[in-house]
C-alpha cells in the first residue's frame, strides 16, 4: 500500500511562513549533551543530518542559551557567545544538503537551574525556589528583564549569521518565560505580573525583539506549556489565552505544545511506556481550536500511524516525533516508501536517552548503537564474507547477528529455547513493561530480512559450534539465576525470574528484595499485587527502584504501588532466611536495618530476590578447554558481565564491527 493511500495527512505538504514543509512530522527539540565547551560540535551536526537523510519535515534543534546566567547542565551550547557560528554553520550545511529545514530552539531556563557551573545566581521572576535544584533564585528587576529581551535577540542573529530558517522560543517545561507565564511561579505586582496580559509582557517582547532580529524572511515558532500539572500553574485555559495573544502579535508563524514543568513533572514530559501514546493531545487540540496559526502537537508517537490518526482527528498540524527518530532516523522515509513494518519501533524505556541525559552523558538509544555516534565513521570489515556463529537469541546475540549480516558475514545463530528474545520476554511479560518486547521484535524481524540461519531449540555445545568451522564465534549466552548467600536454600526463595517465567507461583504474603534498584523488583512486585498476594518490597538503598528516577518511572511505580495495597521499606539488608516454625512452608525473613544495626524479622510465605546473576560462561569455558580454540570466540552481554539490555546490544554491535 502506497504511503499516500495508508496516511491520509502525515504526507501533505504544509506553509509554515515562508517554508513549505514536505511533510508533518517534526524532530522536535531535545537535549543531546553533545555540546563541548559551550559549542556545537560534529556530534551535533551528523545527528541532524541523520534525520534529515531520513525525511524529516523539519528538525528543530536543542536549546541555545541566551544569556550567561542560564548554565543547568554542563554540555548546553551557549548561543551567546559568538564562537557558536561556525558550528552553526556546520550543522546547517549538512542538514540543508537533505533539502530539510532547521529551526534553532533558544531559550533562558530562569530558576529552574543550578549555579554550580555558572557561579552566579540564577534568575527568575520571583524568588520561587525550583523543588529539583533548591536554590532561590533573585528575582528579576527592570534592567535585567530587559538585558534578557537583548540576549534573545542577540542569539537569534547568531543562529541567523549560523544558517538556520529560523527559530523557536523555548516558552515551556523549562523556561524563564514559563515562569513569568505560570502563576504558580510569577508573584510578581509590576507590570510583568498579576493579569495573564501582564504574565505574557515577556513573552511578547521577546516574541517582537526576536522577530526584528531575524526578519520577515524566516519562521518564528513558540513553543508553549498546556498544562503544567502542578498546583496552581498554568492550566489548558491559561495556554490557550497565551496562545491568542501570541497569534495577535502577528509575528509567529507556528505554536508547538507541550506538557509537565521540566523538574517537578518531568516524568509527563518524557514519558515512559507507562503512559499511553498520544497522552498530550489535549493540548494542541485545544489550542488549534483557539487560533489559526498552525499547531504542533507532542506526546510519545512511536508509530507514523498514530501520528496520522492525530492529524486525522485534527488535534495538530503537524507531529513533534523525537523519541521515534532518536531510534531510527529513518522513520519517516521508511513509512513513506512503504516500510513502516521495519521501523525500529521506539521503547519509551528511556534508558539511553532520557537515562543517559540525567547522568551528565551523551544522548544514545538502548535499540540504536549508532545514535549520538554518527560522526564516527565504521571500519570497514577485517575480511568479508566471514562464517559467523552466534550463540544465544537475546538482545545481545540478535545485535550481534544483525550487524554481522548488514556487514557482509554469513550468520548462524542457536538459541536453545524455542523463542528468540532472551531475559526480555521475561522483563516484557508484566503488562505494564510490554513495550519492551519491541527491543527482541524488532531485531528479530531485522534478522529475518537479512537472512540470518536462526535455529532455535539447539543447545550449542562446543563440539557444535566446531562443527560449523566458523571463522568467529559470538557468545552472548546470558545469565542465570544465582540464589543468594542469605537464602539458605529455601525453596521459597525464589529469583523474580522464576516468577516471571513460571517456575513459581508466590502466593499470600510476599517480600521482594530489591538490590538492584530497577524494574525487576517493582515490576514482579506489581504482578504479585494484581495475583492477590500482600506485598512488601524492601531494599538496602535509600528508595524502591531507586534507578527508576533515572527512566522517569519512579512517580508512576508509587502511584500505583499506593493503588495496589504495595508496601515499602528502605535501609534493609537481607541477612537469613529461616523456615517457618509452624510448618506452613513459609520464610522467616530477617532483615539489618543498615544505618542503626538493629535486625528486623518479616514471617511471610515467599520471598522473591531482585539480585545479581551468575554469567552463563560454561560454553566459553568448554570452547577453552583444551587451550585457545582455532578461532576467534567473543562473550557480549551477561555472558560477560551480567548488566542491563543496552550493554549487551552495545557489545554487540562493537564485537560484529570489529571482525
Amino acid at each position: 500500500m502506497s504511503a499516500t493511500r495508508r496516511y491520509r495527512y502525515l504526507f501533505n505538504p504544509l506553509r509554515l511562513g515562508p517554508l513549505t514543509l514536505r511533510n508533518r512530522v517534526v524532530f522536535s527539540a531535545h537535549l543531546t549533551n553533545y555540546a563541548t565547551e559551550g559549542l556545537p560540535t560534529e556530534q551535533h551536526a551528523a545527528y541532524y543530518a541523520a534525520r534529515a537523510a531520513g525525511g524529516a519535515g523539519m528538525i528543530i534543534t536543542e536549546e541555545h542559551s541566551t544569556h550567561p546566567t542560564d548554565w543547568p547542565y554542563e554540555k548546553l551550547i551557549h548561543g551567546f557567545n559568538p564562537a557558536v557560528i561556525p558550528g552553526y554553520r556546520r550543522i546547517t550545511e549538512a542538514v540543508h544538503a537533505h533539502g530539510t529545514p532547521i529551526l534553532a530552539q533558544i531559550n533562558h531556563n530562569g530558576g529552574q537551574a543550578s549555579s554550580m557551573f555558572s557561579r552566579l545566581p540564577v534568575w527568575a521572576p520571583s524568588p520561587v525556589p525550583d523543588p529539583l535544584f533548591r536554590e532561590v533564585p533573585k528575582a528579576l528587576e527592570p534592567h535585567e528583564i530587559r538585558e534578557v529581551i537583548t540576549g534573545y535577540a542577540l542569539v537569534a542573529e547568531h543562529c541567523m549569521a549560523g544558517g538556520f530558517d529560523g527559530i523557536e522560543l523555548q516558552c515551556s517545561h523549562s523556561s524563564i518565560v514559563r515562569g513569568f507565564l505560570s502563576p504558580a511561579t510569577n508573584h510578581r505586582t509590576d507590570a510583568y505580573g498579576g493579569s495573564l496580559e501582564n504574565r505574557a509582557r515577556l513573552l511578547l517582547e521577546i516574541v517582537d525583539a526576536v522577530r526584528a532580529a531575524i526578519g520577515p524572511g524566516k519562521v518564528l515558532g513558540v513553543r508553549i506549556c498546556g498544562d503544567e500539572l502542578i498546583e496552581g500553574g498554568t492550566t489548558i485555559e491559561d495556554a490557550v489565552a497565551t496562545a491568542r495573544l501570541v497569534e495577535a502579535s502577528g509575528k509567529v508563524d507556528y505554536i508547538n505544545t507541550s506538557i509537565g514543568v521540566a523538574t517537578a513533572t518531568l516524568y509527563m514530559i518524557e514519558a515512559s511506556m507507562q503512559v499511553p501514546p498520544g497522552y498530550a493531545m489535549f493540548i494542541p487540540s485545544a489550542i488549534r481550536a483557539a487560533v489559526s496559526l498552525p499547531v504542533v502537537g507532542v506526546g510519545r508517537f512511536k508509530d507514523p500511524l498514530q501520528a496520522d490518526r492525530a492529524l486525522a482527528a485534527g488535534h495538530a498540524d503537524l507531529i513533534g516525533v523525537v523519541r521515534g527518530q532518536i531510534a531510527d532516523p529513518d522513520f519517516v522515509a521508511k513509512a513513506r516508501s512503504g516500510h513502516a513494518t521495519e521501523i525500529r519501533t521506539c521503547l519509551s524505556c528511556n534508558q539511553e536517552c532520557v537515562g543517559r541525559m540525567g547522568l551528565n552523558r551523551w544522548l544514545g538509544c538502548i535499540e540504536n548503537p549508532r545514535t549520538g555516534r554518527e560522526s564516527v565513521a565504521l571500519p570497514p570489515p577485517r575480511r568479508r564474507g566471514q562464517r559467523v556463529v552466534v550463540v544465544g537469541g537475546g538482545p545481545g546475540g540478535l545485535q550481534a547477528a544483525v550487524t554481522a549480516a548488514e556487514r557482509g558475514h554469513q550468520v548462524t545463530l542457536f538459541e536453545r529455547a524455542d523463542r528468540l528474545g532472551g531475559q526480555v520476554l521475561a522483563a516484557a511479560s508484566v503488562p505494564s513493561r510490554a513495550e519492551f518486547l519491541d527491543i527482541a521484535r524488532n531485531l528479530i524481524a531485522h534478522a529475518n530480512r537479512l537472512g540470518v540461519d536462526v535455529r532455535l531449540g539447539t543447545e550449542a555445545d562446543a563440539k557444535l559450534v566446531a562443527a560449523e568451522q566458523p571463522d568467529a564465534v559470538i557468545l552472548a549466552t546470558g545469565a542465570v539465576p544465582n540464589p543468594p548467600w542469605w537464602a539458605g536454600g529455601h525453596p521459597r526463595v525464589v529469583d523474580v525470574r522464576d516468577v516471571l517465567e513460571g517456575r513459581a507461583a508466590p502466593t499470600g504474603r510476599v517480600v521482594v528484595v530489591d538490590e538492584l534498584g530497577f524494574h525487576q523488583a517493582t515490576s514482579v512486585a506489581e504482578l504479585l499485587a494484581d495475583r492477590g498476594c500482600q506485598v512488601e518490597v524492601v531494599t538496602n538503598g535509600m528508595v524502591v527502584g531507586q534507578d527508576l528516577g533515572v527512566t522517569l518511572d519512579l512517580e508512576q511505580w508509587n502511584v500505583k504501588a499506593a493503588a495496589r495495597g504495595i508496601t515499602q521499606a528502605t535501609d534493609l539488608v537481607a541477612m537469613g532466611a529461616a523456615p517457618a516454625e509452624d510448618g506452613s512452608g513459609g520464610v522467616v525473613l530477617t532483615l539489618q536495618h543498615h544505618p542503626t544495626g538493629t535486625d528486623h524479622v518479616r514471617a511471610v510465605d515467599w520471598v522473591v530476590c531482585a539480585v545479581h546473576q551468575r554469567a552463563e560462561d560454561s560454553l566459553w569455558k568448554a570452547l577453552r578447554s583444551n587451550g585457545e580454540p582455532l578461532f576467534p570466540v567473543h562473550r557480549v552481554g551477561d555472558c560477560l558481565a551480567p548488566r542491563r539490555a543496552h550493554a549487551a546490544v552495545v557489545e554487540g554491535q562493537r564485537v560484529a564491527v570489529a571482525l
